[in-house]
């Protein structure tokens, strides 16, 4: 074998960093040490995989050619690494989750999957649909929870279960005694929403379609928790997912409003992998759990 798998690690860390000193430590290594294992790579086989621009290191063409390769031979290679040391089928899984996914349905996930695998870490990031998308697609993540619709070369987006957003306000407001909303409520009021590049905002704008360019946005707020306090102090009204607004419906301290038949908020939550990520036991266990909640 003509390279070594240091040298794979030192050119995944540095096409993720863009600096070899960077690179270098990420690895617990010297900058001469990743430094001369790059080029070693490079020179073994007379190809270059960087643009060189100062001290930043760029992946070229054939680069980003090579990367989810590589990415996929270090992941088995970890794996084999796993289950040879510590006997067990799953390991460490690097996951990233949209917001109401992440906050309401993650969490419990991730917890079954440790228990069932004890050994087993699991890292959990939460962010927006572009974001996660954004880190799948970079080989940061293992695998992405989203709730927003996505296109993508390089992402499979894989259909996981069915979500619901519902209008809301709180029992104070004004549209809570009415029996069922009309496109001429929806505007004249005032909205708590999430920010653009969410699943969520994705979905209230193609179900308020026709109706977009006039309606109030008071707020955009990034979490689901802030829309639902700034909602039962009267802001506005809102409109998040089934799953985030139960309790609160159950208290009584939010309401559900009825909006036109017409005005469609369903939606589907993804899985999301890079086409060229391995499919470890890992991944595939979490798939499982998730689809069992």
């Amino acid at each position: 074998m003509r390279y070594s798998f240091r040298q794979l690690e030192v050119f995944l860390a540095a096409a993720q960093t863009q600096n070899i000193t960077k690179a270098a430590s990420s690895l617990a290594m010297s900058q001469s040490a990743a430094s001369s294992a790059l080029k070693e790579l490079e020179s073994q086989f007379n190809i270059q995989l960087f643009d060189r621009v100062g001290k930043r290191l760029q992946l070229n063409e054939l680069g980003r050619l090579f990367r989810p390769q590589v990415e996929a031979l270090l992941a088995q290679a970890r794996e084999l690494e796993q289950g040879l040391s510590r006997h067990t089928e799953a390991g460490a899984l690097k996951v990233g989750a949209t917001l109401t996914i992440g906050n309401y349905l993650a969490v419990g996930v991730m917890a079954k999957y440790m228990k069932s695998q004890p050994h087993a870490r699991v890292s959990l990031e939460v962010a927006n649909t572009r974001t996660i998308a954004k880190r799948v697609n970079d080989f940061e993540l293992d695998i992405g929870l989203i709730e927003g619709e996505l296109q993508s070369p390089d992402l499979e987006v894989i259909p996981w279960c069915p979500d619901e957003l519902v209008v809301f306000c709180s029992p104070e407001h004004p549209l809570a005694s009415q029996g069922s909303l009309n496109d001429e409520d929806l505007l004249n009021t005032t909205w708590i929403m999430r920010e653009p590049g969410s699943g969520t905002r994705q979905t209230f704008e193609r179900g308020m379609h026709g109706l977009l360019p006039d309606i109030e946005i008071l707020l955009e707020l990034e979490h689901t928790e802030a829309i639902k306090r700034a909602v039962e102090t009267n802001l506005g009204i809102g409109c998040l997912s089934q799953v985030c607004l139960a309790d609160a419906f159950r208290r009584g301290s939010l309401v559900p409003l009825k909006v036109p038949e017409h005005r469609r908020f369903d939606r589907q939550f993804y899985f999301i992998l890079h086409k060229q990520k391995y499919r470890s036991a890992g991944i595939a266990r979490w798939m499982e759990l998730c689809r069992a909640l």
